[in-house]
């Protein structure tokens, strides 16, 4: 557990920091573009390891040293929190290959544990394997599949890397580690395994077979909802001798996944300059669940081309995904939150810098809907415009009145003369009518129209267990519990033909509403008891 817990271990599993290697590499194909004869030279080393990166087949594999027969209680398979729907086996690299053309994906996703022999398999949208899955029951076929348990930390970040579909994530491996990757044919199956991995099992995923899976504790620090998926029938279980278990659990941010997920960003990010020139940089914020906040750093060379690179990530792969995307101006720290809110303060203007849309794909997490897959998503644009002139003027603040607007109002914080943080009070189990529905909105609108508060950007009210005071807490709090076209309203909104028109304060009611799955919670039992064994282990 917590292998990569921290920014050193990442660095130690890589053998370098993570924003090196993306530096390195977007250097590489930068200058590598058109190939020449001296460009290659002069970039021998990593050349190198583009070389070296090509997987290997061998024919005795350490992790088919033992072939047992399928019984996934001899795993220690945990279950990750109390109200989960079983045991999850949590670091389960899946390989599968398109029965089309056999191009090989190997995507990270959750398995819950039925019995035995079976398993779910947790395909959420805009994922390779669920895309191969989707291609074998277009043919009535049953789809083989190999799952890595224990693999190379090479391996490990390539396949939860949000590659281009399409890429081969060993061979990405490969180029991280410098080294081949190898596969071996499998004991049961015709598609080839990892041959390194601590276990492997062997199976299929039948056609047109659908289970419920779940609900599960998951990265948005919720549970998500039981649902159906297909299944994974075991034909076999291959390991290592003396075979170590790897397992990760997830849940409201910070968790082991904060490190893993900004590790990938960072080697992955400077690749989207590749295809947006404009583009200097860019940061998901694990608080959110990364999917839900994006800022990008544009360097503008005409009106409004941030929003147009915003709507292409939106249109891209795993990017897609995202809820909200922020721009600001090339130079600003993307990954800095307070320098990206002191943009919104200084230069978004509603009329013109906020763009809605509804009815999209969504990250199947997202619970903010209530509809899987589908939500809607929204651009800020916080760059600098020229045009308009100097930065926006805002009026004085004065927040001293707010509390009497509603007794619910427990407390408030004001983050850089920007975004008021409004928490309020009542039970997360209210029915509908109650705050999570018409009151929260109610108390949103009344902010938004007090003259005192019209020099702010945004206010969002959230449910009592946000720490307002804490940022890690409170962008949790905030962009995981919105939905773009219902939760947002602004002090002015008028329709000019089909097109909506804002002015004004930017409110969020992103309190927790009835139909929201709940936030996970650790029972004080499981706290005590681990709190205890902490102790005893740095004694």
């Amino acid at each position: 557990m917590n292998q990569y817990a921290s920014a050193r271990r990442i660095s130690l599993a890589l053998g370098r920091d993570p924003d090196e290697i993306g530096s390195e590499l977007i250097a590489f194909l930068e200058r590598a573009m058109p190939p020449t004869f001296r460009t290659l030279l002069d970039n021998r080393p990593i050349l190198g390891r583009f070389l070296k990166s090509r997987p290997q087949t061998v024919s005795a594999a350490a992790s088919q040293q033992n072939v047992l027969a399928p019984d996934l209680d001899a795993l220690p398979v945990q279950t990750c929190w109390p109200g989960d729907g079983g045991r999850f086996i949590t670091y389960g690299q899946v390989c599968t290959y398109d029965p089309r053309d056999g191009k090989r994906n190997i995507g990270l996703y959750r398995m819950h544990v039925f019995d035995q022999r079976t398993t779910g398999m947790h395909w959420q949208i805009q994922k390779g394997g669920g895309f191969h899955y989707f291609q074998a029951e277009k043919l009535n076929r049953d789809l083989e599949i190999a799952v890595a348990i224990g693999t190379s930390p090479a391996l490990l970040f390539a396949t939860i890397a949000a590659l281009p579909e399409g890429i081969d994530e060993a061979m990405f491996a490969g180029f991280l580690a410098n080294s081949r990757t190898a596969f071996a044919r499998g004991k049961t199956i015709t598609i080839d395994v990892p041959a390194d991995a601590e276990f492997v099992l062997e199976g299929i995923v039948p056609a047109r077979e659908r289970r419920m899976e779940g609900p599960f504790g998951d990265h948005f620090g919720h549970y998500s909802a039981a649902a159906e998926f297909p299944v994974f029938h075991v034909k076999a279980m291959t390991h290592r001798r003396n075979p170590i278990y790897p397992a990760i659990v997830v849940g409201k941010p910070p968790m082991e996944d904060k490190f893993l997920g900004d590790a990938t960003q960072q080697i992955l990010a400077p690749l989207a300059k590749l295809v947006h020139k404009e583009i200097t940089s860019l940061w998901a914020y694990y608080e959110a669940g990364f999917h839900n906040l994006l800022v990008v750093a544009i360097e503008q060379r005409y009106q409004k081309e941030a929003v147009k690179a915003a709507l292409g990530l939106m249109g891209t792969d795993q990017l897609s995904l995202t809820k909200c995307i922020v721009t600001v101006s090339s130079g600003v720290d993307v990954r800095d939150w307070h320098a990206v809110v002191r943009e919104l303060r200084a230069n978004f203007d509603p009329h013109r810098d906020f763009i809605m849309i509804p009815k999209v794909p969504l990250d199947t997490l997202d619970f903010t809907s209530y509809r899987m897959n589908l939500g809607s998503k929204m651009i800020l644009d916080a760059t600098r415009k020229p045009l308009r002139g100097a930065p926006l003027e805002r009026a004085a603040t004065d927040i001293g009145g707010v509390r009497s607007i509603d007794s619910r109002v427990l407390d408030m914080a004001i983050v850089d003369d920007a975004i008021l943080l409004v928490k309020l009070g009542g039970t997360l189990a209210e029915e509908p009518g109650g705050m999570g529905t018409t009151a929260g909105m109610e108390i949103v609108r009344k902010l938004v129209a007090r003259p005192e508060l019209s020099g702010l950007t945004m206010i969002a009210c959230v449910s009592e267990d946000v720490d307002i005071h804490d940022k890690e807490s409170y962008i949790w709090g905030v962009f995981t519990r919105f939905d773009c076209e219902r939760d947002v309203v602004f002090t002015e909104t008028t329709l000019r033909g089909i097109s909506p028109s804002y002015r004004g304060v930017m409110g969020v009611d992103a309190t927790w509403k009835p139909g929201y799955p709940k936030p996970l919670v650790m029972p004080e039992e499981i706290v005590r008891r681990v709190d205890e064994k902490w102790g005893a282990i740095w004694k």
